[in-house]
């Protein structure tokens, strides 16, 4: 394989998967009852699961050093998970997985291209060219295909 490849797959991977935790929350709500309370489910399983897969593979816990001089921002992002698998769970039975997942990844794409192109939060910079806005546009566009369902 070559030097990205496992990389592009990896993403690739983590995609198709996104599909399959919006349908398993969105069943597990029906007999749980409120989406933050799904939410609260699935990240304490994943939890579990990281740290059994962190015992098994013998990583070592992070040094006391090391986590003291983060700064508190960069510890936001299981917030936004949050968030993310909140909206889903509480999206999806209202407007179907499709458009919820379609609507998720153009998010994804439309503040990805500013981070990229700014280089923020510490990202290397990737600049917002005619030819990576149009890719946006078009996941736009698509996204809007699939909203327009006739009931």
């Amino acid at each position: 394989m070559g030097g990205r490849t496992i990389y592009l797959l990896a993403a690739l991977m983590g995609g198709a998967v996104l599909p399959v935790q919006v349908a398993l929350n969105t069943v597990l709500r029906r007999y749980v009852g409120e989406p933050m309370q799904v939410t609260f489910i699935s990240y304490l399983v994943g939890t579990l699961a990281s740290l059994t897969l962190c015992f098994l593979a013998r990583y070592p816990v992070p040094a006391w050093g090391s986590l003291v001089q983060t700064s508190w921002w960069m510890w936001v992002g299981g917030c936004l998970g949050t968030l993310y698998v909140w909206s889903t769970i509480f999206a999806t039975p209202r407007i179907g997985a499709a458009l919820a997942l379609g609507l998720t990844i153009a998010g994804q794409m439309i503040a990805a291209l500013f981070l990229d192109h700014y280089g923020a939060i510490g990202l290397a910079k990737y600049p917002a060219s005619p030819t990576r806005i149009a890719g946006v546009v078009l996941v736009v566009l698509g996204v809007s295909l699939v909203a327009y369902v006739k009931r």
